[in-house]
């Protein structure tokens, strides 16, 4: 069977795209929750519409049967209103009593999940069929949705798109700068109540593939994932919609795979396992601010610094004089096979050589790149001492630390404030000329 089976097939297609198009409204609006630092908001009113759910079974049960498709809007109406109470909740302890927002978010969650739980005890017993059909939303089941569900998670991201797009600006003020917002006229109070609106829609809609407990993983994992990729919140929104299509995409094709194969694992667990694997490969292999590049950076910086230090130390030993390798490690403390490493590297780029007895002697370049290294240092002392009145004797480790990696246009900066210093603090020449 080919990828483009899965979406034509009348089997396949509905739980393959109604999950991935509600991935994408739950990634999106997870975006926005994620850079606002609320995502534990989402984590709340998707266990508050938990109760909902269960209420919703309650009522149901007085005029319909389990089975009708007026079921699925009094369970979602039930999720929807308890939700919605739910954040109401959350503004009136925070604005009215002064709890704090953490603290007002563990205190309604708990709440909702005592409630949940008493009331489905309650219709475990007393209406069995409707507390199985409620189960349906608390864990989620995506490979029984129908053509419908596509229709209507269709246009929730559609609607979402549109919103995002249309108040972009707005949007921008409210998770960014809210006084500027205030400002200029924004009535951001009413632009954050429409994302937490378009946010409880996202949950009462999405919590019928994953269910009401993983829901709040769809909410996080795909903005979390985009967020090691960029720095713009337009970018942020698009990677995260496009995360959470190939959760979507993912864990249902783990799912079919695996069956195959005689093990049975559900939609929804596998669509959140997925997108959790996606974040951590984002966290740690992502080009910029993965674990992998960073320790790459890391690693060339000390790399760098260790080699600079192996030049500075042969230029103060006697710069046109030849040292024995075992002098210049005494004084850079690491072990020998890193120091042959750093050794041949600079012998490849040119900054020294090796004559008679293996014995070290800096080039022409080694010099002067030696020279600067020496001059950095010494402004940066001289820097500390007549301008920040640091004492003398207590400079020399902030500018073993600043020589590494103070730029051309500080270093000139540094030496017009100085009124370009011959000297430096304990009377020790600066090295001049063009580096």
């Amino acid at each position: 069977m080919t990828l483009f089976d899965f979406f034509a097939d009348p089997l396949y297609r509905a739980p393959f795209l109604g999950s991935m198009l509600m991935c994408l409204s739950a990634a999106m609006m997870g975006a926005l929750m994620f850079v606002k630092r609320c995502s534990l908001l989402g984590e709340t009113l998707s266990h508050a519409t938990y109760p909902g759910v269960v209420f919703g079974a309650l009522v149901g049960a007085l005029f319909s049967e389990p089975t009708s498709l007026s079921s699925v809007f009094i369970f979602l109406g039930g999720a929807f209103l308890v939700a919605y109470l739910g954040l109401e909740i959350i503004e009136r302890l925070r604005d009215r009593f002064r709890v704090h927002f953490d603290a007002a978010l563990c205190l309604v969650l708990s709440i909702s999940l005592g409630l949940g739980v008493v009331f489905a005890s309650r219709i475990q017993l007393t209406h069995p069929l409707w507390y199985q059909q409620s189960q349906v939303f608390i864990y989620g089941q995506a490979a029984t949705m129908t053509n419908r569900h596509i229709v209507v998670y269709g246009l929730l991201s559609l609607l979402v798109a549109f919103f995002v797009l249309y108040r972009f600006r707005e949007i921008e003020l409210v998770l960014f700068d809210t006084l500027f917002g205030k400002s200029i006229g924004v009535n951001v109070h009413r632009a954050f109540r429409g994302i937490c609106f378009l946010l409880i829609l996202s949950i009462i809609v999405g919590i019928r593939s994953v269910g009401v407990v993983l829901m709040a993983g769809m909410l996080i994992a795909p903005a979390a994932a985009a967020r090691s990729f960029t720095n713009r919140l337009s970018h942020l929104i698009v990677l995260s919609g496009l995360f959470g299509l190939v959760s979507g995409f993912g864990g249902n094709y783990l799912s079919v795979k695996l069956s195959e194969q005689g093990l049975i694992y559900p939609t929804g667990p596998m669509i959140l396992l997925f997108a959790a694997s996606m974040t951590v490969l984002s966290l740690v292999f992502a080009p910029k601010r993965g674990a992998v590049s960073r320790l790459l950076r890391i690693s060339r910086f000390r790399h760098r610094c260790q080699s600079e230090n192996i030049l500075k130390t042969l230029w103060k030993e006697g710069k046109k004089t030849a040292h024995a390798p075992a002098g210049i490690l005494k004084w850079n403390q690491m072990n020998r096979l890193r120091f042959r490493r750093i050794l041949f590297s600079l012998k490849r780029e040119g900054w020294i050589a090796t004559v008679s007895r293996g014995e070290i002697l800096l080039t022409p370049d080694g010099i002067k790149r030696a020279d600067r290294l020496v001059r950095l240092h010494r402004l940066w002392e001289l820097y500390l001492v007549s301008c920040l009145k640091v004492d003398e004797e207590r400079v020399h480790h902030s500018a073993e630390e600043m020589e590494h990696i103070l730029t051309p246009s500080l270093e000139e900066r540094l030496s017009e404030l100085l009124n370009h210093p011959k000297k430096d603090p304990h009377q020790k020449p600066i090295p001049q000329g063009d580096f």
